[in-house]
Parts: structure tokens; sequence; C-alpha cells
């Protein structure tokens, strides 16, 4: 029976995974759709021209050949490919036109998000009406982080080198365009797309951020400065926060961290634990499962080596899909059986970092979550914490004993106070020989006690002259 809810829980988790990311009608998630693994095979949809074989062009820089492994998704096939970091994917071409024996494809598909899309730009009016900068330096993210600053939704790039800035598009007045007219290379960076003449490519300025939160049921978080290589000395946090959520799914579409140093985890949203940790020896492979509505995406970087970075997408689980799983099976025991087999799971504990950009770590986290039914229950202040979580009574009873302690140590203090100035006063008079004690020589020295501190009874004190117990006070 046990065998038989595991094995009914990961198919479970397939149709679960495939389902959730589903909601994402790209194939690609880097900007030049380096990654792009799909199965168009000609240089367009209408009218373009078939593609070659990968594993038939040995007389070209790029074949199976030269790249037996894999490597940039090449194979026994002749689907298109970027293999060499070009602006978009592209193949190779049996028609030769002016030495030309390549193409690039124009794939609908291939769009990664962020990425609104290519627009025409007739300049009266602009396409997107904000500030505007030139630049030989110009890259996709150069031009995001300029707009950002500027409180920007959207920034656009044109001809490669201009950077414009906006909140919205007029589609009326500024048609989209297929992407094969906005793949002029950025002066800053030759994998990337630009724009072109007279067309303009526009990012939402979200993407490549230093942190953020997101409450939409589904969504791409991208390492900071995306596209670009992640600068050195980031520390970067985003809450991914959906009430009614009973789980959240995470797949990596693209990771490349250069040492073991950098890393990303993900850390649950309302104790901090870390729920999965990757770096450059232990990358994600499949997909990690996070019970709960709220999770933390953690991302760290030291000040040396720097890559292309990451592409997390995420999929909450809402209700809806809860009564999906209990029609398959026992849903709980499911849900249970699903968590247990995702991702690299590091000892417990607790990491906790600042959210800000200094390079080294703090010891804190500054976020503050709002509570849902969710969250577990945390002791009153106040509340001593026994054996598993429970209220230890053992304690608070220590410190009575204690306070006792301190209490009687503070009298005995004061008694010890109060008998030396007693016995101490210089004004004590001399007594004569008669048996009457009450006729006094003025010319009699007076007594000097001499005192010195040593053991104290609370009830009974003994002073000793030279001459045995009589008391100092009495004479011969």
């Amino acid at each position: 029976m046990a065998s038989w809810t595991v094995t009914s829980a990961l198919l479970l988790a397939g149709a679960i995974s495939s389902a959730a990311f589903s909601v994402f009608d790209t194939e690609c998630y880097t900007a030049n759709g380096e990654d792009y693994r799909g199965f168009q095979n000609q240089t367009g949809l209408r009218g373009g021209k078939p593609c070659l074989f990968w594993n038939e062009t040995f007389q070209h820089p790029y074949n199976t050949l030269k790249y037996p492994n894999g490597e940039g998704g090449l194979g026994s096939h002749n689907y298109c490919r970027n293999p060499d970091g070009d602006v978009q994917p592209w193949c190779y071409i049996a028609d030769h036109e002016d030495g030309i024996y390549w193409r690039y494809c124009d794939i609908p598909t291939c769009r990664m998000p962020g990425n609104m899309g290519c627009f025409k730009d007739s300049g009266d009016p602009p396409t997107l009406s904000g500030t505007s900068e030139t630049s030989n330096k110009l890259t996709i993210q150069n031009c995001i982080s300029f707009c950002r600053k500027q409180r920007y939704k959207l920034a656009g790039m044109e001809s490669g080198y201009a950077c414009f800035c906006g909140n919205e598009v007029d589609q009326r007045d500024h048609g989209e365009s297929p992407g094969m007219e906005c793949n002029h290379v950025c002066f800053g960076d030759h994998t990337q797309p630009c724009g072109g003449d007279g067309w303009v490519i526009i990012f939402d300025t979200r993407v490549g951020a230093c942190g953020g939160n997101y409450s939409a049921a589904s969504g791409v978080i991208y390492s900071p400065d995306f596209p670009d290589k992640y600068a050195a000395g980031r520390v970067c946090y985003w809450t991914v926060h959906v009430p009614g959520s009973h789980a959240i799914l995470f797949n990596f579409t693209f990771f490349e961290i250069s040492d073991q140093t950098d890393m990303v985890e993900l850390l649950d949203g309302y104790t901090n634990r870390v729920v999965a940790r990757f770096d450059w020896r232990s990358p994600p492979g499949e997909l990690v499962n996070v019970t709960g509505d709220s999770v933390i995406v953690y991302f760290y970087s030291d000040r040396t080596n720097q890559a292309q970075g990451f592409a997390l997408l995420y999929q909450a689980l809402r209700s809806q899909d809860a009564r999906t799983t209990e029609a398959e099976g026992d849903g709980e025991d499911a849900g249970d059986a699903v968590s247990g087999t995702a991702g690299p799971r590091p000892a417990g504990g607790v990491t906790e970092r600042s959210n800000s950009t200094s390079n080294g770590r703090s010891s804190q986290i500054l976020y503050v979550i709002t509570s849902s039914p969710g969250k577990p229950e945390r002791n009153m202040p106040g509340q001593w914490a026994g054996r598993g979580g429970t209220p230890g009574h053992g304690a608070m009873w220590t410190i009575y004993a204690l306070a006792a302690l301190l209490v009687l140590t503070v009298v005995a203090m004061v008694a010890k106070l109060l008998l030396h100035i007693t016995v101490k006063s210089p004004n004590i008079p001399a007594v004569s020989g008669s048996d009457t004690c009450s006729q006094s020589t003025a010319s009699s020295e007076p007594w000097i006690i001499l005192y010195r501190p040593s053991t104290i009874s609370l009830f009974k004190k003994k002073l000793k002259n030279h001459h045995g117990d009589l008391s100092p006070l009495v004479g011969n």
C-alpha cells in the first residue's frame, strides 16, 4: 500500500508540474534564445527555408562532429539553435545567397518573459515618450537600469545604441512586428538584440532587478543584472507570497553560477528554514516543491567571478489543485511524498542574511511578512519553550530560586552593615573598677575596638578580646 502511494505521488507530481507551467507559452528564457530547444526546422513559419541537419554540415563550423556531446543543443536533427550565442536562433540552409549559407529563425514562441516585443518607431510620437539616452556601450540591462532609476515601467532599445523609457505603448500607432526586425546587436554586447533601424525592442524594467515582491499565481524571477552577467557582491531577496496557495513549485529553466561561493537558496517564508540550496557544484536538477504560500528566494555572489545567472519559474498551487490531487489518491500523503522528492535539501537550520548590497553577510533578514492561516504557531511573549517546543516549567522555577537567593544575599549585607556601624561607635565610656557603673572618669581614655569583617551569623555575633570571651565593654 505504501509503495502504491509513493508511485501515485510521483506520477501525480509529473502531471502537476506539466500543468503548472503550461501557463508560460514561451520556449525561451534568455534574451537571444540561446536556451531554445524547440522543434522549428525552418527559418520562418510562412515561406521559410528548410534547415539542414546538424550532423550533415561538416563543411561548416558548427556540426555534431565538432560538438558530439550535444553542446548548444546540436544533434541528429535540423531544429533551429543558437550554439554561438548570436542575437537569436539560426540554422544552416541549402540555398546560398550572396555567399550566405545560414539564416535567422523567426520563432514566435521564443521570447523571454519580460520581452514585450518589437515595435515600429515612427518618431512622431515616439514609441516610448519618457527619458532617453544614447551610448556606444549599450546593453539590455544598461537601458533597463537607466529607466528603472527614473521609475519607468518600460525600457526600449533601438539601433543598438539608443535607449528610451516610458510607461505604456500605444498599439494603434506603433504596431508589433516579428522579432527579425529587432535583431541588431547591442553596441555593448554583441550577443544581445537591441532593436533595429526604426524598430524598438521593449522590456519590462523588473527584469534583472535585485529583489522584489511577487504575489501573482505564476511568474519568472531573473538573477540580478540579467541578461547581463550578475555583478560582484550581490545580495538579493525576492519574496513570493501567494495567499490561498498550499504549495509553490519552482523550476530553473536557466542556471549558470560561476563558483561554489555564489549560490541561490529557497527559504520558507515564515520560518526562514532553507528548503533548497544550489551553487556551481550542486545545480538544480528537478522541480522543487515548497509547502505553504510564502517563499523567499535568496541570491549571493562574492567579489571574484561573475556569470550569466539564472531564470526561475514559479507556479502556486491553489485549493482547486488540491482537489485534483485528492481525486487521484490521498492528497495529503501524496503531497508529503512529493515534497520528499524535491531538490537537494541541506541540513536543517536557519539561514539569515541582510537584504542589503553590502559585500559581506549579515545576521538578520530584513523582511516582515504578513501572517496568514498557514503560519506556524509561536510561543507567546514570556513563555519558555521546553523540549519539543512545549512550555518549560523547570526554567521558571530556576529563575524563582535565583531571585530568592539574591534577596537573602542583600538582607545579609544590610545586616552586616548595621552591625558594623553599631559596634564601631567612637563614643564608648570608660568604666571604673567599682561595682556601680554609674561613675565615669572624664580623663580615662576611650576603648578602641578593632573590628575585622569575618564570618557573620544572621542570628548571633561573637566579639572576642585578647583575654578571653569577656566583652570588651566590661572592665576587669
